[in-house]
């Protein structure tokens, strides 16, 4: 693997399978010198997707989200298909929240080839995508906008959702833990997604595989209430069966040794 972009996607997969890397065992890895790898390592640190630590790096710790940018390169190809999935779930003609993230954007791209949608959105970067479709109407909430990521959060925007009823609601989280908790860490960025959970006839949570490997200290909602919940794998046997139990539908896209690239389990 020559390529720096592509070693250093390949060595943050390690950091989030293994917790911790180090520069001896990548630069072994990945037959090049340790030189090589503490660059990839200091890159990967300036944007804030590894911690540096004695002899290596490991994955930040969850008091703080990571930058927008950074957040998109991660599993962006895992990403890619569960927008795909998630927007299958919706039909033309519907109405429908979608709320920020990285991910939730894939869905919104996924949804172009769709006509005659209702989007409501606080996330700027879906409505700038949407927006130029006049088969679309595109809903803005107003608020705080984060300059981080163009996310429209606090009062006012969780206010503005609930003035709706929609058929369905796009949500992301920043963090998955086993007791079934919906986790983020911006607590103003929680209110609204709240709000949109309360409005909408249906959520779909779309997150990938990774946020099993994350924390976040502000809890958004309990997995029962979400009633499908599309992902790349869940590798949590707690966390699958508490949506078993509650009833929500488990739709993986890349599920190790499924025969499709979409297992959905009918819970």
């Amino acid at each position: 693997m020559n390529d720096a972009g592509e070693r250093q996607q390949a060595i943050l997969e390690l950091a989030r399978e293994q917790q911790r890397v180090t520069v001896d065992a990548l630069a072994a890895h990945f037959s090049v010198s340790v030189q090589t790898i503490r660059k990839d390592l200091n890159q990967l640190c300036d944007q804030r997707l590894l911690t540096r630590t004695h002899g290596g790096a490991m994955l930040p710790s969850g008091v703080e989200n990571l930058q927008y940018e950074a957040r998109r390169r991660i599993a962006a190809p895992e990403k890619e298909a569960i927008g795909r999935a998630a927007a299958a779930l919706i039909p033309n003609d519907a109405s429908l929240f979608i709320n920020i993230g990285t991910t939730t954007e894939a869905v919104s791209e996924a949804l172009l080839d769709h006509s005659g949608l209702l989007v409501v959105t606080n996330n700027i970067n879906v409505a700038n995508r949407m927006r130029i479709y006049p088969r679309f109407e595109v809903v803005i909430a107003g608020g705080v906008v984060r300059g981080s990521d163009g996310g429209v959060v606090g009062e006012a925007a969780a206010d503005f959702f609930s003035q709706f009823k929609v058929d369905y609601a796009v949500i992301g989280a920043s963090a998955l833990d086993e007791e079934g908790a919906l986790l983020d860490f911006d607590y103003r960025e929680v209110k609204v997604a709240q709000s949109i959970i309360a409005n909408a006839r249906h959520v779909i949570l779309v997150a990938d595989q990774s946020k099993f490997q994350r924390s976040a200290p502000v809890r958004i909602a309990r997995i029962d209430q979400i009633g499908t919940f599309v992902t790349d794998h869940c590798p949590s046997a707690a966390f699958r069966q508490i949506c078993s139990s509650a009833g929500v539908e488990l739709l993986e896209t890349a599920a190790p040794h499924a025969n499709s690239p979409l297992t959905r389990s009918a819970l």
